[in-house]
């Protein structure tokens, strides 16, 4: 072989092999690509969940407030109930002695 064939079978080489490493270098730099894309999305998910958590945990805060409200109200509710129950047993009796008392004094009850 004569100097020109082997500088032109030279150049074919080198060009193959420039070709197969600019390849394999973009291939690599996909993956750091693909690989700063997930790490990207790991950290956005994350923060969204610590949003939504925060969000959540003052919802329940507001919750327990109300519940607790809630509860006085009936607490309330239940007081008066039981002095409207005292009330009418009261008003019963006195209406029942007031009747037996009409009775006495020879009238009768309505």
């Amino acid at each position: 072989m004569d100097a020109a064939t082997l500088g032109a079978v030279g150049t074919i080489v080198v060009g193959l092999a420039v070709a197969a490493a600019a390849l394999y270098g973009h291939r690599g730099a996909n993956a750091a690509s693909q690989s700063g894309a997930v790490l990207g999305g790991y950290s956005t998910l994350v923060d969204n969940l610590q949003e939504e958590r925060n969000t959540l945990q003052a919802k329940v805060a507001e919750n327990d407030r109300l519940l607790t409200a809630a509860y006085a109200e009936l607490t309330r509710e239940r007081a008066d109930k039981a002095e409207l129950h005292a009330r009418i047993a009261e008003l019963t009796n006195e209406n029942a002695r007031l009747r037996e008392r009409i009775i006495e004094l020879g009238g009768q009850p309505t």
